[in-house]
């Protein structure tokens, strides 16, 4: 899976990175299944985070989340990504 980050608007801090990271161990189970993931974050009063994911078998997902903490705006994106990735790859088993 090839990882893409980019902030809007502000600096990206090396912490905030890290936590992006973190969070994205979460989907590693998916490394196989990913193309690539590309996520955007803007600020604006609020952390808007925008990522885009393609799948090995050509579907492509987007997804977003936003709130006025960093740390929040990033789990909520997390909660949601991991749900469209686990339907994604149940789609692909079913059709096996």
């Amino acid at each position: 899976m090839t990882k893409s980050i980019s902030a809007q608007g502000f600096s990206l801090k090396r912490d905030q990175a890290d936590l992006i990271d973190a969070k994205l161990q979460r989907i590693a189970y998916a490394d196989s299944l990913i193309v690539d993931l590309i996520l955007r974050v803007k600020e604006d009063k609020k952390y808007y985070f925008d990522a885009n994911i393609n799948f090995r078998w050509g579907a492509s997902a987007h997804v977003t989340s936003d709130d006025f903490d960093f740390a929040a705006a990033v789990n909520k994106l997390m909660d949601v990504l991991d749900v469209k990735i686990k339907k994604e790859k149940d789609k692909i088993q079913e059709k096996k």
